[in-house]
């Protein structure tokens, strides 16, 4: 078991797949207690069983500000405090502007860059008074390049980045703040943009200087590197983490 993290006390929502899951796994691999949130609360549920150390899990719905703070004052009392927060629950809707309903948009700003503000909201007064309070949240490539189709995704994210910037001057020089942009990474909420032939071309790996998808772990190592004293004098900074996509 690793030490970075060690006696740490981390929130990750959108903790039952994909990058929270991976996120939630490595930081308890590395010592952190970790509360999963989800709104599959049977998932955060068995991810937060299987961590190697004691966690916690409950199912929220990161829009409902009165759920969430209920949820992150449980988190604080079963951890003893918050140290660290990763904002990793997220939606995503692909398609021209000129098809997507208004309840689409609101729906993915809602959870992505809303959602992001009303959790960092409840979570900052239980984090003003820990050594090396750190906040990562998980923006995406879309917000430096977007794609077409994506003005949803990427106007939320694009706030998610901008949000976590603010948050960085505001809260400094207690609590850190910082800003993943993850690429193609093979989660359940990309599976979609995996099609077969038939119905429709997959997304072109050579928009990407790497070739590949990322994987969930490869994100979640740089989260946890930006959680830990090793990001000590970082704060403000967006990380791309997108096989060269921003500049290929």
């Amino acid at each position: 078991m690793g030490a970075r993290l060690e006696g740490r006390r981390i929130v990750v929502t959108g903790a039952a797949s994909g990058i929270g899951a991976a996120v939630a796994r490595l930081a308890a691999a590395e010592g952190a207690r970790v509360a999963c949130l989800d709104r599959d609360g049977a998932g955060a549920a068995a991810l937060a069983t299987g961590l190697p150390l004691p966690g916690y899990s409950e199912q929220v719905d990161v829009t409902d500000p009165d759920a969430v703070k209920r949820a992150i004052d449980a988190a604080a009392k079963a951890l003893g405090a918050i140290d660290g927060l990763v904002n990793s629950a997220g939606v995503v809707a692909l398609g021209p502007i000129s098809e997507m309903t208004i309840d689409t948009w609101r729906k993915v700003i809602d959870v992505n860059l809303t959602g992001t503000f009303i959790v960092s909201q409840a979570t900052i007064p239980h984090m003003r008074n820990t050594l090396d309070a750190a906040i990562v949240n998980i923006a995406s490539a879309q917000a430096l390049m977007p794609i077409a189709g994506a003005s949803a995704y990427a106007a939320s994210k694009g706030g998610v980045q901008s949000l976590s910037k603010a948050l960085a001057a505001e809260l400094a020089p207690d609590i850190r703040v910082n800003c993943i942009c993850p690429g193609l990474i093979d989660t359940p909420m990309n599976a979609g943009l995996k099609k077969a032939p038939e119905d429709g071309p997959p997304v072109p790996l050579d928009r990407y200087a790497l070739r590949r998808w990322g994987k969930p772990e490869e994100i979640a190592a740089s989260i946890v590197y930006l959680l830990s004293k090793d990001a000590s004098y970082v704060t403000g900074a967006t990380l791309a983490i997108d096989g060269g996509r921003t500049f290929h």
